[in-house]
Parts: structure tokens; C-alpha cells; sequence
């Protein structure tokens, strides 16, 4: 028995698939923080059941966190209708090998994940189930409680959605480390010049203070103003560096200020040119910065 008075298969069960169950949440809330009180509440699900019954603990697990996540998902879009400014996913300093998994990286980027917010909860959980870790519709049915024919109809008409919407085709890490090359090299020297020349006509870049700290209040939009506000704001804070760091399975930037993180820069990238800059300040956001998530499919 384990200290917890709980039989050693059922903690060992839920610690080997613990990895999954955090990436499965996080996909669907977009909040480390949330995910972790997700986890909380499966183990607690999974410490109380007939585990004789139990076929499959994978399926089971991920099925006690989809519905978890759900609830959360329902009770924590309330909130981001109220939030300050703009709401941004919360970053993950995540390990080498996430990237290396091509599909996971995506998933889990933070285009990709500004993308499932703009889906109903329920739409969100198939897509993520379904489109990242390649669950069977009819475990995906149990899961949020519908038939496996409503599954199927909820999967084609999220797939579409989020087809109309991700970014347009794949970008090499070559050319990302390039581009957020240029883009830390023109931030950092002020070359407004060198900051148009990588940065989309359209691009958009948004800013979570989260109402804590200060950011733009709404989305800025074009090449010139995107590359006028970054080069002022950097200009103005000589104890201001940039560092490069794996966020969300991709190469992004870090902005320390006297040391410490302030600022996460995350980029999208389309055609091989940035087309959105997302700059995370909510130092509530920002704590998952301080070690590196294990992510898993």
C-alpha cells in the first residue's frame, strides 16, 4: 500500500499517465494552472473507483479529465469574458523533445491554441481527443456524453473550423529560428526597417497584463505600428534582454527585466513572415516559465 492507504497499481497507473493528462487538459483550457486543478480532481475520480471494472486505464483516466476539463472550460469562460485585455494562453518552457514530435507542437503552439478558444467547449474536447492523441470516436463518445454518430459530426464540423483558421502550412524550425532571429536582433537595436521586413503587412500583436501588469488593451494591428510599439517599449528600459527559449514546442523569446522573466514572446508565422506576436505579461501566467513541462501523447 502506498502512504495514502491507495494500492500501488492505482497510484502507479495514474503517475505513468499523468504526462498525457496534463497535455490533454492544458490542450482544452489553455492554463497550466487549470490543467493542474484538473489533475487533482481526476486522481481524486480515480483513487474512489471499482478498478476491477476497469478495462483500460488510459481510456478511463483521459476520460475522467475530458469531463473535468469540460466543467473547467464552462466555468473559466465566464471568467475570460471579464478579463482584462486580451486573454492569451498561459506559456510552457517546454522540453527538446516536444518539438520533435511534429504534430504535438502544433497542438500546442500558441496560434494553435488562440485558435480552439474561438471553438464551443464540447467542439474543442473532440478536436483535441480526436485530432491529437487519436482517440476512437466511441471512446471520445463516453467521454463527453454524446453518441458516436454526433461525435463524428462534431469532429468534421471542428476540423473545419479549425482548418479555416490555423496557420497556413508548416514552417521549418530553420526558418522560425530565423525569423525570431531577425525579429530579436531588429527589437533589440531598434531597427524599425529590419522589424518590416519580417513581419507581416497584416500581423496582429496582443498583449495579457491580465490587469496586473500594463499591456496593450487591444489587439494592434499592421506591420508599422506592430514595429514602432516594439522598438519604443524595448528603447525605453536599458536593464531589458532578450533571451531565446522553447515555449509550447517552439522557439520563442524571453524578455527579462533586471534578471527576471516580464515578458514571454511567442510568434506565429505564416508564409515566412510573422503574421501574429503574442506577448504574455500576467505574472500569474508566467510561472511555468521556471522549469520545463513534460508534454506527452
Amino acid at each position: 500500500m502506498s502512504a495514502d492507504g491507495r494500492g500501488d497499481g492505482t497510484v502507479d497507473a495514474f503517475v505513468n499517465h499523468r504526462n498525457l493528462l496534463f497535455t490533454v487538459a492544458y490542450e482544452m483550457l489553455g492554463s497550466a494552472a487549470d490543467a493542474e486543478d484538473v489533475l487533482q480532481e481526476t486522481w481524486l475520480r480515480w483513487a474512489d473507483a471499482d478498478h476491477a471494472t476497469v478495462r483500460d486505464q488510459r481510456a478511463y483516466l483521459v476520460r475522467i479529465t475530458t469531463r473535468q476539463s469540460l466543467n473547467r472550460l464552462r466555468a473559466v469562460g465566464r471568467r475570460r469574458e471579464s478579463y482584462v485585455g486580451s486573454w492569451l494562453p498561459e506559456p510552457l518552457l517546454t522540453a527538446p523533445d516536444v518539438a520533435d514530435d511534429v504534430e504535438l507542437a502544433e497542438s500546442v503552439s500558441m496560434a494553435m491554441l488562440l485558435v480552439l478558444e474561438t471553438l464551443a467547449p464540447t467542439e474543442r474536447a473532440v478536436f483535441v481527443l480526436r485530432e491529437v492523441f487519436d482517440i476512437g470516436y466511441d471512446e471520445i463518445a463516453e467521454a463527453v456524453d454524446k453518441s458516436s454518430a454526433a461525435v463524428r459530426q462534431i469532429a468534421h464540423r471542428a476540423r473545419a473550423h479549425v482548418a479555416a483558421r490555423r496557420p497556413r502550412g508548416m514552417v521549418s524550425p530553420a526558418d522560425t529560428r530565423r525569423a525570431l532571429d531577425a525579429f530579436r536582433l531588429a527589437v533589440e537595436t531598434g531597427d524599425v526597417q529590419g522589424l518590416l521586413d519580417v513581419l507581416a503587412p497584416d500581423v496582429v500583436l496582443l498583449g495579457d497584463g491580465g490587469g496586473i501588469k500594463q499591456a496593450v488593451l487591444r489587439p494592434v494591428a499592421g506591420a508599422d505600428k506592430v514595429a514602432r510599439l516594439l522598438c519604443s517599449r524595448h528603447a525605453r528600459v536599458a536593464t531589458m534582454s532578450l533571451h531565446p527559449a522553447q515555449v509550447n514546442g517552439h522557439p520563442a523569446l524571453v524578455l527579462r527585466l533586471d534578471g527576471a522573466v516580464d515578458t514571454v514572446l511567442a510568434l506565429r508565422i505564416d508564409g515566412g513572415l510573422i503574421s501574429g506576436v503574442y506577448a504574455v505579461r500576467n505574472p500569474e501566467k508566467l510561472s511555468h516559465m521556471r522549469r520545463e513541462t513534460t508534454l506527452r501523447r
